[in-house]
């Protein structure tokens, strides 16, 4: 039986390991809280509490993996969390689990291409905020040490969507002197993304961005939700809201992950939306939105 560590058991790394294990893997997590782990302890598989940015911490764990995925989130946080949680955190599991495929779950926010264009994995990757600069040396780390890296579009699924957060806040304002494409991919098709790359023999170390077919306009996206939803359509302004990630705007393609063999469940925004996250809407209400 093949062995995975999951390093970061939150939202995506949680359906991950699942996945993993209805699949056949034996599989372990790790999370930084405890309380986390008193969460996750009806899992059918193990959870610890492991702090990854704590070298000491990560090198007293026993038990090797075939492979590794590093999906711990900051959660927000400033640049020294980013540091820490990425940065350190893969030089510490790549010490520690020299001998396993490496997998990194990194964000198309490193593309801070701003016309539109259509951008694949052979693009320039230059972010201009400190947080994708961060992320930026984290994946050429692990492609050093013969890793993957899965670029990740704005994850949404049951009981999650920041856009839909937006709209039901009804604090949305559309912009239309800076409108600009939305890259989503649904958490599950993400999750069946990650298996796929560490289920095929692995050639050498590479990037594939993780993204569902159709980049959408943020204003359309927010229109198609407004009239879902029955709220009213989002005022036209000058948006004060800077993107956390920097400003960009980008068609991000999946071509190259969709060339192993890659089949999206939701292909679009608005059949993921449809099928998974509307009818689950009383759960995202619930979670804070």
């Amino acid at each position: 039986m093949r062995r995975i560590l999951i390093a970061g058991c939150g939202y995506l790394g949680q359906a991950t390991a699942e996945l993993f294990h209805a699949l056949g893997w034996e599989v372990e997590g790790w999370t930084m809280s405890p309380l986390s782990v008193r969460s996750l302890s009806a899992k059918p598989f193990s959870v610890h509490a492991v702090n990854i940015s704590d070298a000491g911490q990560v090198a007293a764990r026993s038990g090797n993996f075939d492979a590794v995925i590093q999906c711990a989130s900051t959660g927000g946080g400033d640049v020294d969390l980013y540091r820490r949680t990425y940065l350190r955190g893969a030089s510490n599991l790549l010490g520690r689990f020299s001998g396993s495929t490496m997998l990194f779950t990194s964000s198309t926010s490193v593309y801070a291409q701003r016309d539109g264009e259509l951008v694949t994995e052979e693009s320039a990757a230059e972010p201009e905020h400190e947080g994708g600069k961060i992320l930026r040396e984290t994946e050429q780390l692990v492609l050093n040490g013969g890793g993957i890296v899965a670029r990740l579009a704005g994850i949404y699924g049951p009981g999650r969507s920041y856009l839909v957060e937006r709209i039901l806040s009804g604090e949305v304002i559309v912009d239309p002197k800076h409108d600009r494409f939305v890259n989503q991919v649904h958490r599950d098709d993400a999750v069946a993304a990650l298996f796929l790359l560490l289920e095929r023999p692995l050639v050498r170390p590479e990037i594939y961005n993780v993204v569902d077919d159709e980049p959408i306009l943020q204003s359309e996206c927010y229109r198609w939700l407004a009239k879902k939803l029955n709220r009213p359509l989002p005022r036209l302004g000058e948006s004060t809201l800077k993107p956390k990630r920097g400003e960009s705007n980008k068609r991000v393609s999946n071509a190259k992950l969709r060339g192993l063999g890659w089949s999206l469940r939701y292909p679009t925004f608005a059949e993921g939306m449809e099928k998974s996250v509307l009818p689950n809407l009383a759960k995202l209400q619930s979670s804070g939105a």
